[in-house]
């Protein structure tokens, strides 16, 4: 066992950014390490239930509860993808750059670690390590948000490109999305010189201070290309399920197909789409259970006899016995769902869920469907899935191979030696 070192880790509240961190942090203290998580002031209970230390942020902002009166942005709200990924910008990644540099700075002054590991979307925290001389790496908790060689780039839920026009369309799409995060360099430029920095030419420069970037995700369900820059790494997708979830009974299933239905644990204004899905799976001889989430508040989603929603469940128990789920896409959820072998039906919201999406479809293991279809298309799809058994055969042979990187994940290892560097 290697000798005992002292770890920081930073997120912050936004679905499924703080549960990874938190199986890393149980991880890293099984092998006898110190370790500390920072983040919004609704993840303190659930960290400290995990036997982690917790620190809130306190110029940063730090959502008092989990219900979406306290979101800290509507990206939903946003009249196209661009704008909604600018307001996440604009609210958490890098508008309040400095306020998280100074919390993660005087965190370390109170207590010095031997490494930082901070969520890939915080460059303000970022910023501070680099202003302390601070060892850190960043942990992606989903695929690359961030443009990668021969990764198609984030968000419409693109195939990698084949022909030389998809492969320059790829490129031009890659600089906009470059183009769109450096209008925030302003706001992250004034940080970096209060923190005595020098300025960047771009954003994405700030991801070069750090010593690696771990992708939390599976190369098996990515489109990883054949070699990965030095500094990044695949390390397997981190699926201990959230503190907050209840380990109530499920309800008791019958013969019928049972569906789970889980769709963002965070606002994204879904009500209507998750009324859809239970209208249309009041069609069908199937039993589902509907979780909300926290995203949704009970009674909005009028349930039909054959569906059950609960405000939280254990999604491990539901899926050992699920022969479905219908999902926004989330990384966690998909990654969960392939690692139990149940194939997907995914209605994509936004965020990285068109891309997640396109992975799904692309290795045959379920379908995808606009957020906006009708009951009869939701009801056929379900059907389809039931029926053909190549979705589940092919969710299962890459269930199988997720499970296999998750574990021979080189994450613990790397972030000891990474700890240990003089």
């Amino acid at each position: 066992m290697p000798d005992a070192r002292t770890f920081l880790l930073a997120t912050f509240e936004a679905g499924g950014m703080v549960a990874p961190m938190l199986t890393l942090a149980r991880r890293l203290r099984e092998r006898g390490h110190r370790v500390r998580l920072m983040s919004d002031r609704c993840n303190r209970e659930e960290c400290e239930s995990a036997g982690v230390a917790f620190r809130p942020w306190q110029r940063a902002p730090s959502k008092p509860g989990r219900d979406r009166a306290h979101d800290v942005f509507r990206d939903w709200a946003a009249p196209d993808p661009a704008l909604g990924f600018l307001e996440l910008v604009e609210h958490v990644l890098i508008g309040p750059a400095r306020a998280y540099a100074e919390d993660t700075l005087e965190e370390l002054r109170r207590e010095p670690a031997d490494l930082v590991i901070a969520s890939e979307m915080l460059f303000g925290v970022q910023a501070g390590c680099e202003a302390l001389g601070q060892r850190h790496a960043l942990l992606a908790a989903n695929i690359s948000l961030f443009p990668l060689p021969g990764v198609p780039p984030f968000g419409p839920g693109l195939l990698p490109a084949r022909t030389p026009e998809e492969h320059a369309r790829h490129a031009e799409l890659a600089r906009e999305s470059e183009a769109l995060l450096d209008r925030a360099l302003p706001a992250l430029n004034a940080a970096r010189a209060a923190l005595g920095l020098p300025a960047l030419a771009h954003v994405l420069d700030q991801h070069a201070r750090a010593r690696r970037l771990l992708l939390a995700t599976a190369r098996a369900f990515d489109y990883a290309p054949p070699a990965l820059p030095a500094h990044v790494a695949y390390v397997g997708p981190l699926l201990d399920e959230p503190g907050w979830v209840s380990r109530a009974p499920l309800p008791v299933d019958d013969a019928r197909p049972a569906v789970l239905v889980a769709f963002s644990t965070t606002f994204q204004n879904h009500v209507a789409v998750l009324q859809r899905v239970t209208d249309a799976l009041g069609r069908l001889p199937v039993r589902a259970l509907l979780t909300l989430g926290g995203g949704v508040r009970e009674g909005e989603v009028r349930c039909t006899d054959n569906v059950t929603a609960l405000a939280s469940a254990s999604h491990d128990a539901a899926l050992r016995r699920a022969a479905l789920v219908v999902t926004h896409g989330g990384h966690g959820t998909v990654m969960r769902a392939l690692v139990h072998g149940v194939p997907l039906l995914v209605m994509p919201l936004g965020r990285d869920q068109h891309d997640n999406a396109a992975r799904v479809a692309a290795r045959g293991a379920g379908l995808v469907l606009a957020a906006d279809a009708d009951e009869a298309a939701i009801a056929a799809a379900v059907q389809r899935l039931l029926v053909e058994p190549a979705f589940a055969l092919n969710a299962q042979a890459l269930g199988a191979r997720i499970r296999e990187e998750i574990a021979r994940s080189p994450l613990l290892p790397l972030l000891e030696s990474l700890a240990g560097e003089a």
